[in-house]
């Protein structure tokens, strides 16, 4: 029998090969006679799981040399404070507010430095994205900060903002939690990426950080040594004991979407073919109905989180109910804004979304 669909915006379904495979080697990693979570994380086990998933993670994401990656601990709330901490200098931040995460990560930046909503889309009810040339940007700004997906609302920004172009040399900060690895990234425009890995590279428990080197070795004083990217960087992630069981189903998770194939492409090139298609499958469904419908800006829809709401609420509990007994999982929207929420990350099959379309349109036949 095969597995329901799980649309959680995360921890969020894993590749099942990545789980099988992690499952067959539970008990004896390649003949070591230890499980992962039992090596040490100096012993050449597990500093080879730990390279080879660096490795795979630099090639999937074509990240160029002088950036440094860091296994960290925290997920992105943590570095909603570790940022400021290591790049601020105490002075000036930047942020454009898209949403809940972005309003979190400028609420706990104000602890440690000089911040300013550069725009804001709260006006649209965080449905639409502020032109990048409407943007307020000061030109003593350490960096400038976006969450380049907002998974609550659904909104994603389809190209990285040129920040030289804006008359801001500041580096561009992204969070790119809920949509790493979905789509390339044009490195040429970020200082750092940050990502918590259990929406689309593996479980909750490893923050993947990518910080260009020059901006290492600025922390503030009271930075924890843990939390200094370039003890980090000095350390090889080990400065402290990384998060080594999750490390490790991220590397098989590397592994399989290098694997991935589509078109006759490969890696995040196929996965974002593949996402586009899983994602104008279901705003075609939403978009062609009486029944539902999506408060996004088409041109800023996310690919990877899809908010619906029913025009007669009083429905929601009945299409829940009647979507898990379909094998639908978890698809309640946020507390916040209520109404539904696919969340369709890379692991999330095509058959999954249509799944799910041929179950929304059932639901609209039995309710007319």
């Amino acid at each position: 029998m095969t597995r329901p669909f799980n649309f959680s915006a995360g921890p969020a379904n894993l590749p099942e090969e990545v789980l099988q495979q992690a499952a067959a080697e539970m008990l004896d990693w390649h003949g070591s006679g230890m499980s992962v979570m039992e090596m040490s994380h100096r012993g050449k086990e597990f500093v080879s799981i730990y390279e080879n998933a660096e490795a795979d993670f630099r090639a999937l994401m074509v990240i160029p040399p002088h950036f440094k990656i860091l296994f960290m601990q925290g997920g992105g709330l943590a570095e909603n404070a570790i940022v400021p901490l290591n790049l601020s200098r105490g002075n000036a931040a930047d942020f454009v507010v898209t949403g809940g995460w972005s309003d979190k990560s400028q609420k706990e930046a104000r602890k440690y430095c000089d911040v300013k909503i550069a725009a804001s889309n709260e006006s649209s009810g965080h449905t639409s994205l502020p032109p990048p040339a409407s943007w307020q940007l000061r030109r003593d700004a350490s960096y400038v900060h976006l969450c380049t997906n907002e998974t609550i609302h659904g909104v994603e920004f389809q190209d990285l903002p040129d920040l030289k172009a804006l008359g801001s040399d500041a580096p561009l900060v992204i969070d790119f939690s809920s949509h790493v690895a979905s789509r390339p990234v044009d490195w040429s425009r970020v200082g750092l990426a940050f990502g918590g890995a259990q929406k689309n590279l593996g479980p909750a428990g490893v923050t993947l950080v990518v910080v260009r080197e020059d901006l290492l070795g600025h922390a503030l004083p009271a930075c924890p040594s843990a939390f200094n990217y370039k003890t980090v960087a000095d350390n090889q992630s080990m400065y402290n004991t990384p998060p080594t069981y999750a490390i490790y189903i991220a590397g098989l998770t590397f592994s399989w979407l290098k694997r991935q194939t589509e078109s006759g492409l490969s890696g995040v090139a196929a996965m974002e073919q593949r996402n586009r298609a899983k994602a104008q499958l279901l705003y075609d469904a939403i978009d062609s109905s009486a029944f539902y419908f999506n408060k996004v800006d088409p041109q800023c829809r996310s690919r990877m989180n899809v908010p619906f709401f029913l025009r007669d609420e009083s429905r929601n509990d009945a299409f829940l109910a009647g979507a898990a007994s379909h094998r639908l999982l978890q698809l309640k929207g946020h507390k916040s804004v209520g109404g539904m929420r696919a969340s369709i990350y890379n692991a999330m099959t095509i058959q999954g979304v249509q799944a799910l379309v041929a179950y929304m349109q059932e639901f609209e036949r039995t309710q007319s």
